[in-house]
């Protein structure tokens, strides 16, 4: 059974105050809370076991160690890779993204070859491949999307070429909701012989995530958006293509042998994991895992989903309303405006209500040039949000909207 009041008990800062009125925390979409599971383990690990990880022989860097190496095979059992050398641990999507491109063009691209990317990417799946453009001229190439918000799979096909080298396209839209259909795309990309990308940056906390089932050959996704730490991020890749990428960064761990003549270094995923990693997070990521596994994925994502529904069924009785992205697969976000008011002005007064929500361009700018707009105000739910606060968000926007 899904017992929401007892799952939000394990979420203190739920039960907060902000501006004397209760915490309405709809911004899971930025970030999620944490659950006390995760925050003790990670502190029980820095009281009790904090050691640097693999280069010691002493036992609390031992422990330490298998702390760190238990939290990849737990990883590698949640999106089902086949190995936990496929496992790279990151600081997020954008460093897993970033290590992609760079790596990739580095060692696969030249002047005038192509990746192709979505116009609702996030900034983090577009800037880097710019950078790579700026240094050698490889060249960006955008599918289209319909107004519903659904990418347009015609023109995507018709994007191919002999210079094609990549597909990298996001799960799921953080502004739309959209759930982009990346089994086909996949399908599509691998008839031409060309790999794929998927940022999982909002579809691994909503959904059950199987990149063998799948066959992404690179897969991405951040801690803190699934109820775990900041500053730790997963990057899976297929072993043989993660045995062809040239390192992303120099220094400790990932070397075999440095002389002033010739460094040779590990093999995956030491080989991406330079300097000192944060064992503490992957200690509280793993714990982040552990708490959504007792709640099944499938419950989560059932969850969500009712409520998306019933957010874009309440919020459309409400006059003026503009919903954007009415994708028939929509996952736990609602970007809208409402009227003439600005997105700033709506989120700033619904934040004096108590309610959290998220306004601006969301690192998606060339999506709001797709529909004309500056930006949003973004309500994003997890699986510790309730109807009844849905209907707060609801009473919010009305009251505000009678200030205009």
């Amino acid at each position: 059974m899904y017992d929401i009041e007892t799952i939000r008990k394990d979420f203190p800062i739920l039960s907060r105050q902000v501006y004397g009125k209760p915490l309405v925390y709809l911004d899971n979409a930025a970030t999620t809370q944490k659950p006390l599971c995760v925050l003790d383990a990670m502190r029980e690990e820095y009281l009790n076991v904090n050691a640097n990880v693999h280069r010691g022989v002493h036992w609390m860097s031992q422990q330490a160690t298998e702390l760190h190496e238990t939290a990849r095979e737990k990883v590698r059992a949640f999106i089902n890779a086949r190995y936990a050398s496929e496992v790279v641990f990151t600081r997020g999507t954008t460093e897993g993204l970033n290590l992609v491109a760079s790596s990739f063009s580095d060692a696969f691209m030249t002047e005038g070859d192509e990746v192709i990317v979505s116009v609702m990417e996030h900034h983090s799946n577009i800037v880097p491949w710019q950078l790579q453009a700026q240094k050698k001229g490889i060249v960006l190439k955008v599918i289209p999307m319909t107004d519903r918000g659904e990418l347009r799979m015609d023109a995507y096909e018709g994007l191919f070429s002999e210079k094609t080298r990549l597909v990298s396209v996001t799960q799921v839209s953080n502004v739309l909701g959209t759930v982009n259909p990346v089994d086909e795309i996949i399908r599509i990309a691998h008839a031409h012989g060309v790999p794929v990308m998927i940022d999982g940056a909002q579809s691994a906390p909503h959904m059950r995530i199987d990149v063998q089932r799948m066959d992404c050959d690179f897969f991405t996704f951040s801690g803190h958006k699934m109820y775990g730490p900041t500053g730790v991020g997963v990057l899976y890749g297929k072993e043989e293509w993660l045995d062809r990428l040239p390192p992303y960064q120099g220094g400790g761990e990932m070397i075999e042998h440095v002389s002033f003549a010739k460094t040779t270094f590990e093999r995956p995923p030491l080989k991406f994991e330079a300097g000192t990693p944060d064992y503490i997070a992957t200690h509280g990521l793993a714990k982040a895992i552990d708490y959504m596994e007792a709640l099944g994925m499938e419950n989560i994502q059932q969850h969500e989903q009712e409520l998306t529904r019933y957010a874009a069924e309440r919020l459309k009785t409400i006059g003026g309303m503009r919903i954007f992205g009415e994708a028939e697969h929509k996952d736990a976000v609602i970007s809208f405006q409402v009227g003439d008011i600005h997105h700033m002005d709506m989120g700033t007064l619904l934040d004096r209500l108590g309610i959290a929500v998220r306004t601006g361009h969301h690192c998606a700018q060339p999506l709001m040039d797709r529909l004309g707009i500056l930006g949003t105000v973004r309500a994003s739910f997890a699986l510790y949000n309730t109807k009844e606060e849905v209907d707060a968000l609801a009473a919010g926007i009305e009251r505000v909207a009678k200030m205009f």
